[in-house]
């Protein structure tokens, strides 16, 4: 017998069916997007057990007849394209004729369409023997509601791979947005084990969608659009001001004919245009919705059409880059402006010094806005969030130091400069002293941290997340109250946690912050000591963050006050060269 064999034809579509469909969130996007490509103004997603049991989508779309019924469960049988030459003017969101045939090779599969709401049609089709086509008469409006039960019930191997049943439901909920932030003017519905979770009104700008699906009440002001072109291309780009911002990319999109897509380099071109305009390490939040010539574009690389390839990827880039950053220059030259009316009858010493102080401040890169070092920002309640004032965008702000007199400020002490953009020279009578301003500040904030306890904030966005393991259940729930002490707060909703409240400041990737908590469970006693060096690594200025030398010499010498000269990991705040040592190092007598 030969070693290669042809696998059965029944293999083969449900192996083939499992590279299209692999969890139920797939099951979602497909049948969107037929329902979106039927023209339809009202759709509803319907979930049970995440999508396992149960994903449908009604739409009032165009519908099938019963010749189409017979047809549409068929490999590659499509109403979207005739030939691949089609692919270059296709506009539609789906065309390869996958998804209802994947579907039910994975699932029992119900389908009900009407034309015209006077002569319904119901297809039943399942994976295998058992299930074989049947189609009968029935009744509905116009329109179609497409359902698969049981996903991967006949194949046990894939269903073990997949996620706890909220992961997977947020992962569906998450293909419903993408849907929704695309196609505004549609009324969107998602319902979870029955309960109504979203809805979403057609609106008339992607502005409006966008601040509607993702933002609180209080955020939607801060939203702007943007327009630009290119030869055959057009963007809208939804971006918020820098009074909004995230510490990850999970709320920055790109959208192209429709099509949410990952392009790292669009992206990179929306944070290019913003760049200098938020808090370091932050991210601005919005999304790109591109609409380009189909010949142009190739939504034909990936399986789930998430990628896509560009004949000019360029172009887009700089229309988008230049966009963002035209933008945020005229926002701040009108924010200038008006400054000035207000203060035009004001003496001419007021104007002279708000032009030093504020006015023509536009050495961005070089402003350290670590949140951090910033005592004086006018908070909103939410780490996400915040509205700086004009003092946050100056040079010279101050640490939280103590000015503790000690030997070290009795003594002849001098400021010699920085070395390297991260060591603080500073010289004490016949000594030098090399002071690492990451661990200094790292450890003044760790010991306050334990002084006078963790300071919360609640999150405007909460942080829904599932665990992995009983383990990480019994951790949550045992630890809750000493959780919250630490500036943490979560609750449990059924299957999923969310976590309310971080301490102030945190500045840590939503994925990475569920992570670090996690991690907790096996800190043993040590939970508390654990979390506040996490907490002030996070928050203490970084290698390379600029320090003026005022705010420089300061830091410095409170280092040298430390009753304990070590960062919270072990690691030495300073080493110190001696007159004696360093003239022997050069020879000298």
């Amino acid at each position: 017998m030969p070693n290669i064999q042809v696998l059965a034809p029944e293999e083969a579509r449900r192996i083939a069916a499992g590279e299209v469909i692999e969890r139920p969130a797939a099951l979602a996007r497909e049948f969107l997007d037929n329902a979106i490509d039927a023209n339809a103004l009202n759709i509803e997603v319907s979930i049970e057990e995440g999508g396992c049991k149960k994903t449908e989508v009604t739409d009032d779309g165009g519908g099938m007849s019963r010749e189409d019924l017979e047809l549409c469960s068929l490999t590659h049988a499509t109403s979207k394209i005739r030939s691949l030459n089609d692919l270059d003017t296709a506009r539609t969101l789906g065309f390869r004729g996958e998804a209802l045939a994947a579907a039910s090779a994975v699932s029992r599969m119900e389908i009900i369409s009407s034309v015209d709401g006077r002569e319904a049609w119901q297809l039943t089709a399942g994976p295998g023997e058992s299930f074989p086509i049947k189609i009968e008469q029935t009744r509905r409006t116009k329109g179609t509601t497409v359902r698969a039960l049981n996903l991967f019930e006949s194949i046990p191997a894939r269903k073990r791979f997949l996620k706890r049943e909220g992961s997977e439901g947020t992962l569906c909920r998450q293909v419903f947005l993408d849907k929704a932030l695309a196609f505004n003017e549609i009324n969107f519905k998602f319902i979870n084990e029955g309960k109504l979770k979203d809805f979403l009104p057609g609106t008339a700008s992607k502005k409006e969608r966008f601040a509607a699906a993702l933002l609180e009440q209080n955020e939607k002001d801060f939203l702007h659009e943007i327009n630009v072109t290119g030869e055959g291309f057009s963007a809208v780009i939804v971006i918020g001001g820098c009074e909004l911002y995230r510490n990850d990319r999970r709320q920055l999109y790109i959208f192209a004919n429709g099509r949410r897509i990952n392009d790292y380099s669009l992206l990179q071109a929306a944070e290019y245009g913003s760049q200098g305009w938020f808090p370091n390490g932050t991210h601005p939040i919005g999304a790109v919705f591109i609409e380009i010539d189909p010949s142009l574009a190739d939504f034909n690389i990936h399986p789930a059409k998430r990628e896509a390839r560009f004949r000019d990827i360029g172009a887009i880039h700089r229309a988008i880059s230049a966009g963002v950053k035209t933008f945020f220059h005229r926002k701040e030259v009108a924010r200038i402006s008006n400054n000035e009316k207000e203060i035009s009858h004001g003496d001419t010493e007021t104007r002279r010094n708000w032009k030093e102080n504020e006015g023509f401040n536009f050495s961005y890169d070089k402003i350290n806005t670590k949140q951090s070092l910033n005592e004086n920002k006018e908070v909103t309640n939410n780490s996400k969030f915040f509205i700086p004032r004009s003092e946050d965008l100056t040079l010279n702000r101050r640490f939280d130091v103590r000015g503790n007199s000690s030997d070290i400020n009795s003594g002849n002490i001098s400021y010699v400069g920085k070395l390297f953009n991260l060591f603080i020279l500073i010289e004490c009578e016949d000594k030098l002293y090399i002071i690492d301003q990451h661990a200094a500040h790292e450890r003044i904030l760790y010991d306050k941290f334990l002084l006078e306890g963790i300071p919360k904030q609640e999150l405007l966005s909460p942080i829904p997340f599932c665990t992995e393991s009983d383990e990480e259940d019994v951790f949550l729930e045992k630890n809750g109250e000493e959780l919250s002490q630490l500036g943490i707060d979560i609750k449990k909703d059924e299957d999923t946690w969310t976590i309310e409240a971080l301490p102030a400041d945190w500045r840590m990737s939503d994925a990475d912050t569920i992570k670090e908590i996690l991690n907790l469970r096996t800190a043993g006693e040590n939970m508390a000591k654990r979390w506040a060096a996490t907490c002030c690594c996070r928050a203490a200025i970084k290698d390379g963050d600029y320090l003026d030398d005022e705010t420089a010499f300061a830091l410095g010498k409170e280092a040298l006050n430390l009753p304990d000269p070590r960062c919270p990991h072990g690691r030495p705040i300073w080493t110190e060269i001696s007159r004696e040592a360093l003239f022997k190092a050069v020879r000298r007598d």
